[in-house]
């Protein structure tokens, strides 16, 4: 950007025009009084500067006042669009000043501050500016609208990397943050923690922010020369900040003492929790989990909040008749329902959705889990801890003596759980727990593999819900893509589907979603252990056997459930490829 010669406001404090900005528009023909008269009393109302509200009703063109300001001023007028802004020389000025005087700062030389201005007759701003800064201010004049912009881009961008917080950005006597235990010294350091101030609002905002955009986890990654914040939405990844790589040891610091860690220790792994009290009736929990590495601790929280697991059955995506194998697997007064996929595949919601259901007051549920992840009142939750004996199945064996009707187990892990967990099963309690494996006829195998004998799996195992989660396509922007029909039998479409006019769909992007993403929707593979395939079992049978008996009892396997997704419309051909192996 060529350095303007701009008019000191010493100067400027010298020179006073004979008439006044809006006047000599009207001098100009640019407006007529009557006009004026009115814009006055409604810019007022409206509680707007007079220049913001004659460009913004488009009375008066925003290039016309600023060549008017400059010419009546002797002030340089400066295009914008030319403008290289650098971030430290926006954060020598507080943001509450720019945004309360509507200006720009440009450019620093040496104790000299360059700030844009759309109304040079406002020389108030500019002394509180220089008061503020202890330097010399100038200023040029520039378009209200292009000053507008330009000013609102820069503040986000400042944002996402280290804002310079006002006071009001977060009300700290509201926002109740604590640890896994009494929170009261927790919310002290929060309000207390003065010369780490902008430290605490950012990380304040960065929560925030996650839960705005209903992301799943924050990352905080210090490398060699940056620093990177991410957040994973809808399943992906994405960086939303980069702080200066010296704030990495007070970033850290500040979460670890949030969620109760040592913060002198930083040589192994440590777990913990943050309680974020949004309100009196919504809170939402965050799992913490450092980990050194080469340039610091990696820090990451997964956000726990309550009301995923609140959806219902409706919202998750089950097809008519998977969501009936459901429901009444549900009904039966005994046996297992197992659910299983990957990390993130959403099977806790799908258990949690089950006993949202079951949830009523003739009935007796107990959980255990590692950690409990959604807060559901009415059951008896159990958090298992292994360093003091609580495991799984110590936790299994006292629900079995506090006269159960439903019990839900994290995760089948080992051999000591399926079993007592399958005894259960078998001894009048209906058990729904989860398990790793790729599809549900793996996951009957899988148990074998554990040492579990399979006439136990045979007769108690009553169903099986394998899962993934994929991006579901934006409403508003989704287009047509033409693909060819080669192409889509190759991806698993039949004849019959293309000859009753196939479309697909795929991403575009726009202001209300991410990449052409806004939420996700299950696939689901639901399997019911019919007697045929119970025999299967016993007789020593393998996965693809039972692959092919439950094709046969008509049971869509995760493909074909994804492949009906996209004929819907609701998620794209690229995204089922990318969360179901062919």
């Amino acid at each position: 950007m060529n350095d303007p010669v701009p008019l000191s406001t010493d100067r400027h404090s010298r020179y006073s025009p004979s008439v006044t900005l809006p006047e000599r528009l009207v001098q100009e023909g640019l407006l007529d009084e009557n006009a004026l008269a009115e814009a006055q009393r409604l810019s007022q109302d409206n509680r707007m500067p007079l220049i913001a509200y004659l460009v913004d009703k488009e009375i008066v063109p925003s290039r016309a006042i600023a060549a008017t300001a400059a010419a009546m001023f002797g002030v340089p007028l400066f295009d914008l669009d030319c403008a290289v802004i650098d971030p430290e020389v926006v954060r020598m000025v507080k943001e509450t000043l720019l945004k309360k005087h509507r200006v720009m700062p440009l450019m620093k030389r040496g104790r000299r501050l360059f700030i844009a201005i759309s109304d040079p007759s406002n020389l108030h701003s500019l002394d509180e500016i220089r008061f503020s800064t202890a330097m010399h201010v100038d200023m040029v004049v520039v378009e209200e609208d292009k000053l507008q912009k330009l000013l609102h881009k820069t503040l986000e961008q400042i944002d996402s990397t280290m804002p310079a917080f006002s006071e009001d950005d977060f009300d700290l006597e509201n926002l109740d943050i604590s640890g896994d235990d009494d929170n009261s010294d927790v919310v002290a350091s929060v309000k207390d923690d003065v010369e780490d101030a902008p430290i605490v609002r950012f990380i304040n905002k960065v929560m925030i922010e996650a839960i705005k955009k209903s992301a799943s986890d924050i990352h905080f990654e210090p490398y060699e020369k940056i620093y990177r914040i991410r957040q994973r939405i809808d399943g992906v990844l994405y960086e939303v900040a980069s702080p200066p790589i010296q704030l990495a040891p007070k970033l850290s610091a500040r979460i670890k003492v949030m969620s109760r860690l040592d913060i002198a220790e930083r040589r192994v792994p440590q777990d913990g929790r943050i309680k974020l009290n949004l309100s009196k009736n919504r809170s939402i929990d965050f799992r913490v989990s450092s980990c050194p590495t080469i340039f610091g601790e990696k820090i990451v929280m997964r956000i726990l909040d309550p009301t995923t697991g609140m959806l219902g059955i409706d919202a998750l995506g089950y097809e008519p008749a998977q969501k009936e194998l459901y429901l009444q697997h549900l009904k039966r007064p005994q046996g297992m329902i197992l659910v299983t996929g990957p990390t993130g595949s959403g099977k806790t919601v799908s258990l949690y959705t089950g006993l949202g259901i079951l949830n009523v007051e003739d009935t007796n549920i107990s959980t255990a889990e590692d950690p409990a992840e959604i807060i559901l009142p009415g059951v008896n939750q159990v958090n298992v801890n292994p360093k003091v004996g609580l495991t799984f199945a110590t936790a299994l064996r006292a629900f079995l003596r506090q006269d159960p009707d439903v019990i839900m187990v994290g995760e089948v892990r080992d051999l000591e759980t399926a079993e007592i967990a399958i005894k259960a099963a078998q001894t009048g309690h209906l058990v729904l727990s989860t398990l790793h494996t790729n599809d549900a006829p793996q996951t009957l195998t899988r148990l074998i593999d554990m040492g579990v004998k399979p006439y136990a799996i045979a007769t108690s195992v009553s169903l099986i819900i394998a899962q993934r989660l994929a991006r579901r396509l934006c409403p508003h922007c989704k287009v047509p893509l033409d693909i060819p029909q080669e192409a889509l039998l190759q991806e698993g479409f039949t004849e019959q589907d293309l000859e009753t006019g196939l479309r697909i769909y795929g991403p575009k992007g726009c202001s209300a979603c991410t990449n052409g993403y806004k939420g996700r929707v299950g696939i689901y593979q639901v399997m019911p252990v019919t007697d045929v395939i119970g025999r299967l079992i016993m007789e020593g049978g393998n996965a693809m056997q039972i692959t092919d008996q439950a094709r046969a009892d008509g049971v869509w396997d995760l493909r074909t459930s994804g492949l009906h997704k996209v004929k819907r419309g609701l998620t794209s051909l690229e995204e089922i490829n990318s969360v179901i192996t062919v």
